[in-house]
Parts: structure tokens; sequence; C-alpha cells
């Protein structure tokens, strides 16, 4: 399953929030240098979803804020 993410790092607090249409809004204190935010960002979703941080694959946003997640599909 695919879900889009839009992420804002270097934040003073964080924050996880499902958006309008599906989306997530997520806010981490990491900044966005030296794949730090990413790494948070994939533990706030798999804490989410219940699964490991290992099963998701970021397909498209590596540098943006956009991002597009490939989640394991629930049984």
């Amino acid at each position: 399953m695919y879900i889009r993410v839009r992420v804002s790092a270097g934040a003073k607090k964080e924050s996880f929030a499902k958006g309008e249409s599906g989306s997530f809004l997520v806010t981490v204190k990491e900044p966005a240098e030296g794949n730090l935010a990413n790494r948070r960002v994939l533990e706030l979703i798999a804490t989410h979803f219940g699964i490991e941080p290992k099963q998701i694959r970021i397909i498209s946003g590596h540098h943006s804020p956009g991002k597009i997640l490939s989640i394991p599909d629930a049984n």
C-alpha cells in the first residue's frame, strides 16, 4: 500500500496527524540533514501501523517534504 506524507523537519515539537484524503502530516525535531529526519519519519509511521521501520520504503521524495511511502498490506 502507498501513503503520502508531508514532512516538516527541524520543528520544536513532534506531531503526527492524519490529513485530508488519507495523507499524513508529520513534524519531527531532527534536521533534514544526513537522512535523520527520514529515519524518524519511518519510525513514527511504523509505530502507527504496528510494523518495523525496515518494512517501509521511501518510493519518492527522499530530498523533499512531500514523500510517497510503501508499507506492507495488512493480512
